[in-house]
Formats: structure tokens, sequence, C-alpha cells
């Protein structure tokens, strides 16, 4: 294995969401790279969201774990390794393979994941081994198995171009995929007659580009799409060959639905005219794609949901032909690849079943490991239960962040700070769950490992190293070999590099045919070295005889022989709002951020769009509370402190929370510590999007900002939210108990100063004092009563700017010069443009804005919030 790569374009594959897009990645000899959107990779076609745009910003040392660590010492790999392996023996003695786990995560590499399971279920004999993908994709997948027999996603992002119709089910496609959305968005203005339609309790962005938006109450799905098929039953829309010839379980999947159809309009909260309205235009378009993220998966209904809309397309015929099908979109790079391996809980490798005849036997002799797991394990949710009832006597927790993305996280905290052993590998020292750990693994991070993912259409892209590895950083794969090594089992994990475990998994998914299966890359499994490193991205199936299909699902290609339509249920989210909590919490993701910020959090273009954590309310709901104070969100499962914002689009008696901020940036608003632990029966999945809730005002004697030239950390003060801004300074808002006069004298002495700018008002509890060092401003610190503080902008680009010209300094405990802009939000991450800029650049459209100043003309994504700007601005 060698570190060392030389300075050049390498074809690679983004590390963030389910796209999987295709990057070419230049070092630039300082320790980043110059990234650009592969115009050759199928998924993107040179298109790069905010994020993928910025990954060569993520490339620092920064915070990087490069040494291996026992008891929070420096040690050797070795030392590290055996102490492991030790920890899991003395695990297996006392507790059996029921009293030991892995955790492990979409974002490592299909080798890694494959290893992984393989240590796991093969070598430890458990099937605890699940995956943070149960928490976005497991309902789909478990929707996908009742409904094909398989885990199999029928259509490509090809349908996007051809699709008459285009229903987003719970999905904030130009956030969440701004890939997807970009390529939704030009096939729309090729074809003017496209429609789009947006199911989701919040106006989100995506909405600026639909044709109809359905606002239905949180939870609803079923009871829409139970509607939906009624509608189309009554109007004579099924395909009665398809139905006949490839489908079962119609009957009693049309009496389930017609139980729910007629109480639509109450459950969903939609007019009968609106909901009428969307069955008939779902029912006139043969070509319609009906895609769903999480809004559908993150729910204790979430399987009911996603098979209500397969069983459309089932009725209708309309699935695996181009334009139409249903269609889940993972959260991850490489969800499908866990799923491939088998490293969830649910599952074995190779799309192999533990019940099938012969199957489990034909792994466990292809594996030479007799101590098979005979069956599953526990779920991620009651995996970290188990943890703290101290059922779990060792965790090794791979490339996540478990003590900030489950539910009920303090209870998750209080889990990992209670395990007998726990092993974390990770890259970074600011992922919270790295507290907790006995042992630190360092672990190689994009751009130094070497493998392959799996996107959203089954695509397999080759994920490139080009960068060195730093320190004593190794790939995850080796260090599950080396703990199998350890534990008597070298043979079986002997694998010379990434395209010997490739090989392996390739041929695992050619075991027990002619079983029909889907999910078949035994046409892989005699690749050579050199044609692994070249692989262009490939879509499965690529059986080792036979013709490759490219779809599923139509003209009676159905791998299980029959596909089924199943009977859904309307179940009321787990838990209801009351007198005590009368609103329902919603979550979800933000623009410019990824799961818990241990990689976009550095970035600060990425941190400008959304500087601190927000909590939004429709302006109609808890209207004493001011719009931009401190609120306290409670739930019956814990609470969070956020900002208050007001959006006219959120549902009434909802509230919108980003899941991203982590004790390292905002201890205090960690959303998830106040999510209930509620899952879904069958996938797992647990229910994050529909807490019930109360806001309360958030009582704080003093509210402040300090900018320094570094991060002071998150816990300077009862609530801290901390962001770092561009040309390195950082900004720290604050709130509260002590007296102001004591939290400024407290903060001030954090700041070198040669010479002081003060403004201090006792009575009024109002203090500022500005930090000068040889002439130019070093830092800045702001403490009053309440939130009404100077602005920061102009501030923080003070710091970077040398010595301070004099109006600059007169103007400093204000905050800003009299004849300067008034300070304005970030918009387009990808150029830096503000509200500002857009509004007063004359042009009246999104695409003047972006010949004039460049916004929206990178990623794209901004460009529903530069159309809402100009509406707003030319009404």
């Amino acid at each position: 294995m060698d570190g060392s790569l030389p300075a050049r374009a390498t074809r690679t594959t983004c590390p963030y969401c389910g796209v999987g897009c295709g990057v070419r990645a230049t070092p630039d000899g300082r320790g980043g790279a110059t990234i650009e959107g592969d115009a050759d990779h199928p998924a993107n076609r040179g298109r790069l969201c905010s994020k993928g745009a910025a990954l060569g910003e993520t490339l620092g040392l920064a915070d990087r774990l490069l040494h291996p660590e026992v008891r929070g010492k420096r040690a050797s790999w070795d030392a590290a390794l055996d102490a492991v392996a030790e920890g899991f023996t003395r695990a297996l003695d006392r507790l059996g393979p029921e009293g030991v786990a892995l955790y492990v995560s979409g974002q490592l590499l299909t080798e890694d994941y494959y290893a992984a399971n393989k240590l796991a279920k093969g070598v430890l004999g458990t099937g605890n081994i699940d995956s943070n993908s149960r928490l976005c994709m497991a309902s789909a997948v478990a929707a996908h198995r009742r409904a094909f027999g398989e885990d199999v996603v029928p259509g490509t992002y090809d349908d996007l171009d051809q699709a008459d119709l285009l229903v987003l089910v719970g999905s904030n496609l130009a956030w969440c995929h701004p890939v997807l959305f970009q390529r939704a968005m030009a096939a729309k203005a090729a074809r003017p007659d496209m429609r789009i339609v947006v199911i989701d309790p919040r106006r989100t962005a995506t909405c600026e580009g639909a044709d109809l938006h359905l606002p239905i109450a949180p939870g609803s799905d079923v009871a829409l799409f139970a509607a939906l098929l009624v509608h189309l039953d009554a109007h004579g829309c099924g395909d009665a060959r398809y139905i006949a010839d490839h489908t079962q379980g119609l009957a009693e999947t049309l009496a389930a639905a017609r139980m729910i159809a007629a109480e639509a309009p109450a459950l969903t909260g939609l007019p009968a005219t609106q909901l009428e309205h969307f069955c008939e235009l779902w029912a006139m378009t043969p070509r319609v794609v009906t895609l769903w993220s999480q809004g559908v998966n993150q729910s204790s209904a979430g399987t009911d949901k996603a098979n209500a809309i397969i069983n459309a397309h089932l009725f209708t015929g309309r699935i695996g032909r181009p334009g139409m099908g249903p269609f889940s979109v993972t959260g991850q790079p490489n969800a499908m690849g866990g799923r491939e391996t088998g490293a969830l809980a649910t599952m074995l490798a190779g799309h192999l079943e533990w019940d099938a005849p012969g199957e489990h036997a034909a792994l466990a002799d292809f594996w030479g490991l007799p101590r098979l797991a005979t069956g599953p394990g526990l779920k991620a949710v009651d995996l970290f239960e188990a943890l703290g009832a101290g059922s779990i006597g060792a965790l090794w927790v791979m490339a996540t962040n478990p003590a900030v993305s489950l539910p009920a996280g303090d209870a998750v905290r209080g889990a990992l700070a209670a395990a007998p052993f726990l092993v974390v590998s990770e890259t970074t020292r600011r992922a919270d769950t790295a507290a907790y750990a006995h042992i630190r693994l360092p672990a190689l991070a994009w751009g130094e490992k070497d493998g392959t993912v799996t996107n959203s259409e089954r695509v397999i892209s080759r994920q490139r190293a080009f960068m060195p590895w730093p320190g004593e950083a190794r790939p995850d794969w080796w260090a599950v070999a080396q703990v199998a090594a350890r534990l008597g089992h070298a043979d079986a994990f002997a694998w010379s590099g990434p395209a010997a475990i490739f090989r392996e998994h390739a041929a695992v998914t050619g075991l027990a045919r002619p079983a029909s299966r889907a999910f078949d890359i035994s046409g892989l499994a005699a690749r050579s070295d050199a044609d692994y490193a070249a692989m262009p991205p490939t879509r499965w199936p690529v059986p080792a005889s036979g013709p490759a299909t490219e779809r599923f699902f139509a003209d009676g290609n159905v791998p299980a022989g029959r596909a089924r339509l199943v009977p859904t249920l309307f179940r009321a989210p787990h838990a209801q709002p009351d007198a005590a909590f009368p609103l329902r919490l919603l979550t979800g993701r933000l623009r410019d951020q990824w799961h818990t910020m241990t990689r976009t959090g550095s970035v600060p273009r990425l941190m400008a769009h959304a500087p601190e954590p927000v909590l939004t309310l429709h302006p109609d709901d808890e209207p004493a509370l001011p719009d931009g104070s401190l609120v306290r969100a409670d739930t019956p499962a814990g609470s969070a402190v956020l900002r208050l914002a007001r959006d006219a689009g959120q549902r009434r008696g909802t509230a919108f929370a980003p899941m991203h901020w982590t004790a390292q940036f905002a201890p205090a608003a960690r959303i998830n510590a106040a999510l209930i632990a509620a899952t879904d029966p069958l996938s797992g999945q647990p229910e994050l999007k529909h807490t019930p809730l109360r806001v309360s005002p958030y009582a704080a004697a003093w509210h402040g900002f300090l900018l320094m030239p570094q991060s002071g950390g998150a816990d300077l003060a009862a609530w801290c939210a901390v962001t770092p801004l561009e040309g390195g300074a950082w900004r720290h808002e604050f709130a509260g108990p002590e007296s102001p006069a004591e939290a400024f004298a407290r903060l001030r002495a954090l700041l070198p100063a040669e010479e002081w700018v003060v403004l201090e008002d006792p009575v009024a509890g109002v203090f500022r004092a500005a930090a000068l060092a040889r002439g130019a401003l070093a830092g800045f610190v702001a403490v009053a009563p309440a939130a009404l503080l100077p602005p920061r902008d102009w501030l923080a680009a003070l710091m970077t700017s040398g010595v301070l010209a004099p109006a600059d300094r007169a103007a400093l405990l204000v905050g800003r010069r009299a004849d300067g802009p008034p300070p304005s939000p970030m918009v387009c991450a990808c150029h830096g443009v503000t509200v500002a800029t857009i509004v007063g650049c004359g042009a009246a459209d999104v695409a003047g804005v972006g010949a004039a100043t460049r916004a929206g003309t990178g990623c794209g994504s901004c460009r529903p919030e530069i159309a809402t700007l100009l509406a707003r601005e030319f009404a």
C-alpha cells in the first residue's frame, strides 16, 4: 500500500449525497485541491452542488485524527488493534455473539462495508451490524423487498429527463439533491408541458420550481396515495394485462385503500378539490415518476408510505419504462453499497437471504466461516438502547456520529459514555462520538481512500485517492482485516487491496444461483487490478452469464416472478400533539450542510447561508415570541435552544429545525436530543419528523457575540453557536444567565490586545470592546441584555483587512460605517452573493441576476431563493 500519489487530475466520486456525482480533483500542492464536475459521469454530467464544489476546502489536516489512541493516549497500530481484538474477545466470552456489535456508515466505501459485514456476521457470529443508512432509507428497502421480493430501485436518472409528470414526495430536492433538481429544471425548460408536483408539509425551495404544492399534514402520505389508487381504479386506469401477468395482491390492496380514501381530505388536511386535481393529473399522465426521500422514509409508517407509492405504479404498469416509475433517492453516497454488501442488521451479503434454502450455507461455505450469524440482529435504535441497558459489551463505530444523529440523543450519549468497550474509527476529532471512545483509530478521508460506491440509480463508481495518506491513517477495511487476523481468521481477510475485496464481493452476488436475484455483479468478479483501477461508472446488474438488463419490472422482467401490491394502513405518527405539546417538530437538512458538519462545518462559505441553528414557525404560531429571539424547544424526549425564524411557507402547527448542529458548533441546539425514539415496526427507521413540541422564550440575562482569530470552543456560555468566517476568523454567538457585566469581563479576557476601544454602560447593561493589535482589528466582543447587537459581517471583514482606516476605527463600536452598505444575508454560497447584491443588480429574472452577479450560475441550488427574492421585490 502506497500513500503517495502524483499531482494530476483524478476522476473520483463526491462523498456527499446519493446522487453520486463524478468529480475531477487536482491536488494544488498546498494540502488542498481544485474541484470540478466530471462532464463524462452519467450522474451529474459536470454539475456539482455547493457542497461538492467546496470539497477542495475540506481537505486540511486541522482536527484530523492522525494516530491510534488507547484510553486517550497515542499508541501504535499493533497495540491499538490488539486492544480491539481483546475487547471483543472479552465481550464474546461474557455475552456471546448477541453482546457485540458494529455500527457503520454510508460514508464507507463498498469494500469497507464488505469487510465490516464479514467480520461481524462471519467472524463474530453476530447479526448486530447496522448502518446509519437505517436513519435514511431503511423504509424504502423494506418496501422494495415487500413489493419486489428484493431491494431493487427500478428507475434511473434518465427518467427525470423523460417524465411528463414528476411527483416529489417528502423531498426537498433543490437543497438535498441539488444536481437532480437542476436536471429536472432543465428537463422542464426543454419541455414546458412537463409538470412537477411537490408533496410536503413545508413550502421548501423545491416548490419554487413546481406547478403544484400539496402541503399535506405530516404523516398522511398513505392516505393521499390510497386516494390516488382508488381514483385510478374508479377511472379505469389499471393496466389489466400487467396486473394479471406480473403482480399479485390487488384485491386486498384495493380493499385497504378504499377504507382510507374517503377520509383522505380530513387526514391530509387538503381540500377535496385539490386532492381530485392531483389524482386526475397523475391518472392522465402515463409517463410519471414519483420520487421520494426522507419525508416518507423517516416515519413510524415509512414502509407503508413507500408501498402506497409503489402500488400506484404497479397498478398502472407505469414502472420500469422510460420516464416512469417509483424512485427512492438515498441520502448518502454509498447507502446502496451498504445494502448490497449486507451491512444492515436485516440482510446478508449480496442480497442473499437467511431463510432462502441453501443461501446461508452457500455464504458460510464461500467465506469458510461456519459461525456465520443465523439471523438478523439489532437495528440502530434498538442497538443503542441495548448498549444503554448493558447488553452490548463491545461496539465498533465507523465513519458515523451517532451521538448527534440518532433520536433521543441524550440517552444515546449516556449509552456511549457507559459502554464497556467502544472503538471509534474516525477522520476527525470534532466528531462528538469520538469523545466517548476507549480506542480511536485514524481512518482515511475522502481524497485519500480508494474503492467503490453505488448511487441511487444502481451505478457503481470508483472513489479514487488523489491525496497522500496523512500521519498513520489507514483504510477502514485494513483495520477490520487486521482485527480479524488477531481473532484467528487471517486467511479469510488476506486481501492485497480494495480490488481484491471488490472481486470477492462480486463473486458473492453469484452464489446460490439460479435463484432469481436482480442484484448480480458476478460478471465483475474476474476483473484485474488494472481493470478495477480504470473501471468506468457501471450500472448493475452485470451477470457472469446471460444478458444484463438496464431496467427491471417492464415487460415481465420481475426478478421474483411477480411483484406484489401491498395493503397499506393509515397509522398516525407515533406521538400526537396535545395541550402540553401543541406543535409538531419536523427536522431536515440545510442546503450547504452535510449530516453532522464534521466536513462542511469547517468551510466558511458553506456556513454563511445559515450561520446559526434556527427553529422556523409559521407567523401565526406562538405570535408573542419575537422573530430573532432565542427559544426553547421542548418535547417529551428532551429540549434544544435555537434562534426563532418565521416563514409563511411553514405549515401551521408545525416547526422545522435542521439536524446538523453538534456539540462542537452549538451544543444546546442538538435537535435530535429532543426527538422521540419511535420507529417503523418493519424497517426500524426512526420517526425523525413527527415529535410533539412546545416553544417558549429562552430565559437569558444577556446576549452577545465574540469575534476572534481562532475558535474559542462552544462551551463559553450556556448557549453558544460557533461559525468559521472567511479569512480565518471565528464568530461566536452567546446567551447566558449571569449579569452582562460579568459575561463581558470574562469574554473580553479571551482577546489579546495592545489597545482597546471600549463602550461600557453598566446601567443599561451594554458593553462593547474592540481589541486592536498593530493598528488592526484583532477581535471584538459585544454584550447586551437583549439580542439587539451590532452587525457582525463588517467587523468580521475588518479582521482580515490589515491596519484600520480612520473612518473604520471610528465606526467600530457601531458595527458599520455610516456610509457603508447595511448587512445582508448570503444567498449564493458558490460565488458569495448577498441579498442586497441580488436585489440591487437591476435584473428582473434569475437569468439576469446570474449574468449580473454570477449568483445561481454555480451549483444552481440557490436559484429558487433568488426567484423568491425577485418575486417579492417586483410584486
